[in-house]
């Protein structure tokens, strides 16, 4: 383990948290509120601690696998950690637990709150919970890569680390030059969205705030009543198809840069996530017609933004869908698991896992019916490596124990299961709104603190990909090569 490096990046990444909590305290003093106070002690604190981990520049700046998990767990943590001292030193979140999970659930874009008056809090406040979305979305250490001009192919890991799905790689040949490609594609995004919300009479603030939350496909609103509150369907429109947007693997809309339509169009894990989302708006317009007194486009209009801020894992939302029928609401739950694209800033176990998992199902059972053939399984065109099917079954299971596990711990509070069932669900898959105690006019307040402290170890889990995290707990990730 090269602790030098591991030391270095970790406090690069907490210099760059203060730079970003820069943007919220220009904010609070533009308001002229006292939540100054609580950005600029955080700011300071942060400050120090990373100036002291990254005063010297490691000799050895070799970084493999190990490094590049270490790196991204710790750093994700304390960024949280640190992120939510705001909340409690202005006294708008007091108990610590509480303004730690909001942290987290921001950072991982999760969109899961504790919060019962969001409209109580202050401009300052409410910019950095809504900013988080926007910095966990892409990545936090992708950002420090795309800012530090000392990257190297090394620190590849930790990219791979970071970005969501089964593989990763480089769009170019330096890490640093990827990193800034990934950025530049998602800022561009961001301020287009600004745009189109402001035309839509949406007021410049609210506009920046939810373009936060729809490009991190995160969801934290800023009214009670979410998206919902402008009850405009053209703003409805554009935030459901801007989350669909974002939840495309962002080498995609690189190769659109370059003219390589042919790449964009024989993405297989596009045709499957569209068509995803297609068959779910479909059958959720029909089903729930009844209740829009059999107005077809009020029912599309509805099932389109749950369905796209459902599978985005973004979590906004214009309408209870938990007052939908069964059928409606099973296929919100199904589609939550799945999630958005590889690539995307979207959470789930990605589409193009569960497109992998169902081909290698069907392929087990024809090999059933024809023992001696073989059958090569292949995505998006290529015959898939056994070490990459070998890592997504490694993946599933750890999921399911880590859901089991959770489900287990949180049923010590004695809710009911639907609720507890879609609380980790929802978190664990970066989500946010789930069914019950937690549903979209609920909020996850009603919770012990140890149930918090689970739930945000799954939004963490999640957002990483589970083995991030889980390798904080294995003692060989600290050993010295």
């Amino acid at each position: 383990m090269n602790y030098p490096m591991v030391f270095y990046l970790t406090g690069n990444l907490l210099k760059a948290e203060a730079g970003l909590m820069l943007l919220p305290l220009l904010v609070a003093v533009f308001y002229g509120e006292d939540t100054v106070l609580s950005f600029a002690i955080t700011i300071l604190l942060l400050l120090i601690i990373g100036l002291l981990l990254s005063f010297h520049k490691p000799k050895d700046r070799a970084m493999y696998a190990r490094e590049g998990f270490l790196i991204v767990g710790i750093s994700w943590v304390l960024l949280s950690l640190f992120g939510a001292l705001p909340f409690t030193l202005s006294g708008e979140i007091p108990r610590f637990v509480d303004a730690f999970f909001e942290t987290v659930s921001g950072f991982t874009t999760t969109g899961a709150s504790i919060l019962t008056d969001v409209e109580s809090l202050s401009r300052g406040i409410l910019f950095w919970r809504s900013f988080t979305h926007w910095v966990g979305g892409m990545g936090v250490l992708v950002f420090v890569l795309a800012i530090l001009p000392q990257s190297d192919a090394q620190t590849l890991y930790v990219m791979k680390a970071e970005v969501p799905g089964p593989t990763c790689g480089k769009l170019v040949a330096k890490v640093r030059h990827t990193a800034l490609i990934l950025y530049g594609i998602y800022l561009a995004m961001t301020v287009l969205l600004i745009v189109l919300l402001m035309l839509g009479g949406m007021p410049l603030f609210d506009s920046v705030l939810h373009s936060f939350g729809t490009a991190g496909t995160g969801g934290f609103g800023i009214k009670a009543t979410s998206i919902g509150h402008y009850g405009s369907a053209y703003i409805d429109g554009v935030i459901g198809v801007f989350m669909i947007l974002f939840g495309v693997n962002f080498n995609l809309y690189y190769f659109l840069l370059l003219g390589d339509f042919a790449s964009v169009f024989k993405s297989e894990e596009l045709r499957w996530y569209l068509g995803i989302i297609a068959a779910s708006v479909g059958l959720i317009t029909i089903n729930i017609l009844p209740l829009y007194g059999g107005d077809p486009l009020h029912s599309f209009r509805y099932a389109f933004f749950q369905v796209s801020s459902i599978i985005t894992t973004t979590g906004y939302t214009t309408a209870d869908y938990s007052a939908w029928p069964v059928f409606s609401q099973t296929i919100l739950v199904l589609i939550m698991f799945v999630g958005a694209m590889a690539g995307s800033t979207g959470g789930g176990i990605k589409v193009s896992r569960v497109a992998i998992l169902f081909k290698n199902a069907v392929r087990g059972l024809r090999s059933m019916l024809s023992p001696r053939s073989v059958r090569a399984l292949k995505f998006e065109g290529k015959p898939l490596e056994k070490q990459t099917l070998g890592s997504i079954n490694c993946f599933f299971t750890a999921y399911i124990l880590l859901f089991a596990l959770s489900v287990l711990l949180l049923a010590g509070d004695q809710h009911d299961h639907v609720s507890n069932l879609t609380a980790v669900a929802a978190c664990i898959n970066n989500i946010g709104p789930a069914l019950g105690i937690c549903g979209p006019m609920g909020s996850y307040a009603p919770f012990s603190d140890l149930s918090k402290i689970v739930l945000s170890f799954d939004m963490l889990a999640g957002r990483l990909e589970i083995f991030p995290i889980l390798m904080l707990f294995v003692p060989s990730t600290y050993r010295r090569r």
